[in-house]
């Protein structure tokens, strides 16, 4: 990441017109590594019949990944950001990828009916909504309110059976009071991935949650220990990584 798009101050993340203006300047980035890095993990829920939703895609390559992987059902990528979009929109365009449907969308407001994807995915696009929240124990309302907007759209938009992805540093501490909330029909799976510190794999299966499915006041499992390895500390990854033992 080039020095001239980073933000001042974190909470710049949550204004629309400072990724405007990264956009304008930056070819690509890829947040909490790159498709390799956790293709292990999402390779075996794929399928070539998949309609897949992007959530936030910025200027990823994730949704080019998932047409080589065969996803050949439909894939659409959102972002807020019209800049973002026109600008892999004429990537694409200038690699003659077809299947691929990049819209400008609030991913707060999903524009799509419900039932319509059969994977959702996101990779560090709900981290945003996180970086002014306080105290990570107890975010404040609008921070709450926002990341639930986000998981109802989701949830909607999910097909019976679909599965929702999110690769996110947020621990299961922290996230797991989202996830299974009331009125939520999926089923709550994760796995780790990284070196030197972990990145999360959630992955989300709708109409899947069992009786016996830990609900958000249960105890939770202690936190990982987690150490920074230099070129982790030079990305901006490590921006929305909260460390609990710090607390």
């Amino acid at each position: 990441m080039a020095d001239d798009v980073a933000p001042c101050t974190a909470s710049a993340y949550l204004d629309p017109s400072y990724w405007d203006e990264r956009f304008g300047k930056e070819e690509h980035y890829e947040w909490f590594k790159d498709f390799s890095h956790f293709r292990h993990l999402l390779v075996p829920l794929l399928s070539p019949s998949l309609s897949v939703l992007e959530v936030g895609c910025g200027n990823s390559r994730l949704g080019e990944e998932l047409l080589r992987e065969g996803v050949a059902g439909g894939i659409t990528c959102i972002d807020l950001s019209p800049v973002a979009v026109q600008r892999m929109r004429d990537r694409l365009a200038e690699q003659g990828t077809s299947g691929v449907d990049v819209v400008v969308a609030d991913m707060l407001d999903l524009p799509f009916e419900s039932e319509s994807f059969d994977l959702v995915i996101e990779k560090g696009t709900m981290d945003v909504l996180f970086v002014d929240s306080g105290d990570p124990w107890n975010p404040n309302p609008t921070t709450v309110d926002n990341v639930m907007k986000m998981l109802e759209g989701i949830h909607k938009v999910l097909k019976p059976g679909g599965i929702f992805v999110s690769v996110t540093f947020g621990q299961p501490h922290f996230r797991r009071r989202f996830f299974e909330a009331p009125g939520f029909t999926w089923s709550v799976k994760w796995s780790t991935f990284g070196d030197g510190f972990h990145y999360f794999f959630y992955s989300l299966q709708k109409g899947k949650r069992s009786a016996e499915s830990h609900g958000p006041q249960d105890a939770l499992p202690a936190a990982p220990s987690i150490n920074m390895f230099h070129e982790e500390l030079e990305s901006e990854d490590y921006i929305f990584l909260t460390n609990v033992d710090e607390l």
